[in-house]
């Protein structure tokens, strides 16, 4: 099953606007999984989880503002079971 969650043209702002917020509610659901787990392994792979999704938002920053572009965004969740 395939969810189109975001296609289109952004301006540089709503662009960055978007991912964001897509990012932070990611951290803040490892941060939240951080705060129930009990295992230091588990602890540790979320917070390199963090610290990689923290670098890759802060790249994608460099990377718009950058450009005076429209940015397409094109992003699709794709579930299956395991």
């Amino acid at each position: 099953m395939k969810i189109q969650l975001i296609e289109g043209q952004f301006s540089a702002k709503d662009a960055l606007e978007i991912i964001t917020q897509l990012v932070h509610t990611k951290i803040k659901f490892h941060e939240n999984k951080i705060n129930n787990l009990s295992s230091e392994e588990d602890i540790k792979s979320r917070e390199e989880k963090i610290k990689r999704l923290q670098k890759n938002l802060y790249e994608i920053r460099k990377y718009i503002e950058t450009t005076t572009n429209k940015i397409t965004i094109s992003s699709i969740i794709d579930l299956a079971s395991a």
